[in-house]
């Protein structure tokens, strides 16, 4: 992708991707709400975005022996805390993760809409409409 177009389409490029991950997880955890001790996991979607933008999601290096943002490791999904465990381990509650599927889909249409809205935007400049 070149430069321009990562400029303009890059945020929710990223967002697509990462949402896209997320509800694999999630439907994991859907999927495995029946089996006794599987353990419910999740990425946390807003400081996973902010460490992918550079943002506040990784420390600033202030040291020479510090590590620098390029060489972190990838983040990848957390165990979630439930609110009540069940007695045979598994920490799925089946309504939180339906809530968060519905959340993650909603966020990957807003993603879908406004990278529809930019592409039309630079269609239309391009052919001077």
């Amino acid at each position: 992708m070149s430069t321009v177009l990562r400029d303009q389409l890059g945020l929710h490029a990223s967002a697509l991707k990462l949402g896209e991950r997320r509800a694999a997880i999630l439907a994991s955890n859907i999927a495995q709400a029946a089996t006794p001790g599987y353990k419910a996991r999740d990425i946390d979607f807003a400081s996973e975005m902010a460490r992918q933008m550079g943002g506040t999601g990784v420390p600033a290096a202030t040291h020479a022996g510090h590590i620098t943002s390029a060489a972190t490791p990838d983040h990848g999904p957390g165990w979630r805390v439930p609110v009540s465990a069940a007695l045979d381990g598994n920490t799925v509650e089946p309504a939180v993760e339906q809530v968060k599927f519905a959340e993650n889909a909603l966020r990957q249409q807003a993603s879908l809409t406004f990278l529809n809205r930019r592409i039309s935007g630079l269609m239309s400049a391009i052919k001077g409409e």
